[in-house]
């Protein structure tokens, strides 16, 4: 039996497309073992394949990198393994050299566009630093996905790489559980967001724009670097009632609570390539729960909606037109698109998706 060490940066409880692809090469029959970090915050863990998670002195910045990929290099270095699987990169370097000096296969998943994510746009220094190590060891890759064909384009037409994409779609889910918010909803629309709190998401566009949307909640899931800010925005505009915030859930608890929404949003600024060549997972949990979407004029997540019919596009990105254009399709009859997203719902599941990964394992280079 193969093994196959997984590597990523966070701390693996809520990382579902890396549990998704754990399972799925658990399935097949390889052996795995996924590293990751230790946090105060951290929860318990159980999965069908073995896990390891080591504490760091820190845990930002470069030293935090800088201890991370030292403490993987060595795990790497005295640990079985047949084949390396780089998550990001962020975990590629010491992947890349264990690889090369112990002649081990290696496969790359790039969850995003590192070198292009809001935080590096304005740090040229920091960004330069991850574009070195992206030019150095990406052209070398053999064996190589990401989660958008725009990424996948961007990648092959400049590093001449092999890329492919392996989308991050949802598991099929055919329960019908539900739960319920920690607060009072009778008789109010519900408008969710979840997912990673930071800048250029469009939440301070969509909290303004909640001054004009009446009966309507609008749920925040997730922690993130703004979140605070985002709360100070919420009392200055005395919006409390109308925006809620729920801390970061695990996914099982999450699938409880996106069904209830009305309607789901994926209104990313055009901040950088890799928020413009972004498919968001929540957008395809969205659809899963068979919730209406409204996301962005961004070429990945426009081809979806304009696919299936599953939703609609920002129209004007000012608070009163976009409460407007909320507004009317929250009076629309709910039925109208029902048909669509079980449409989509049935096609756009991990268990299709993952076809394409197992092609990518069994004729690895």
């Amino acid at each position: 039996m193969k093994r196959i060490i997984v590597s990523v940066t966070n701390d693996l409880t809520t990382d579902q497309r890396v549990d998704k692809v754990c399972t799925t090469l658990t399935q097949m029959g390889f052996k795995i073992l996924l590293i990751g970090r230790k946090l105060k915050t951290s929860k318990n863990l159980n999965r069908n394949y073995n896990t390891f998670r080591f504490k760091l002195f820190f845990n930002s910045g470069f030293l935090f990198y800088a201890e991370y990929n030292l403490r993987l290099f060595f795990i790497l270095f005295f640990s079985k393994k047949d084949i390396l699987l780089s998550n990001d990169l962020d975990t590629l370097l010491p992947n890349f050299l264990i690889s090369k000096v112990f002649k081990t296969k290696l496969v790359y998943d790039s969850h995003e566009l590192f070198t292009e994510v809001p935080e590096l746009i304005n740090r040229p220094f920091v960004q330069k630093f991850w574009l070195t190590i992206e030019r150095n060891i990406v052209p070398h890759i053999k064996n190589c996905y990401t989660v958008s064909d725009s990424i996948s384009n961007y990648y092959n037409l400049n590093y001449k790489t092999n890329f492919t994409t392996i989308r991050n779609l949802p598991l099929k889910n055919d329960t019908t559980l539900k739960g319920g918010f920690p607060f009072e909803t009778e008789n109010k629309k519900i408008i969710i967001y979840q997912g990673a709190i930071n800048k250029s998401r469009g939440l301070e566009l969509m909290i303004a724009s909640m001054q004009f949307i009446e009966n309507t909640i609008f749920v925040i899931i997730g922690n993130g670097d703004i979140k605070n800010k985002l709360k100070h925005q919420v009392q200055v505009l005395k919006l409390e009632e109308k925006i809620k915030f729920i801390p970061k859930i695990y996914p099982e608890e999450l699938q409880k609570l996106t069904p209830l929404a009305d309607l789901g949003i994926s209104i990313e600024e055009d901040f950088g390539l890799n928020y413009k060549f972004a498919l968001p997972n929540k957008l395809f949990d969205y659809i899963q729960a068979k919730v209406l979407v409204l996301i962005s004029d961004l070429p990945e997540m426009k081809n979806i909606v304009q696919k299936y019919g599953v939703g609609q596009i920002v129209q004007n990105r000012t608070p009163r037109e976009l409460a407007n254009q909320i507004t009317t399709i929250l009076q629309k009859d709910k039925n109208f698109y029902d048909s669509n997203l079980e449409n989509a719902k049935k096609e756009l599941t991990w268990q299709n998706e993952s076809e394409h990964l197992k092609s990518i394992y069994n004729n690895l280079k």
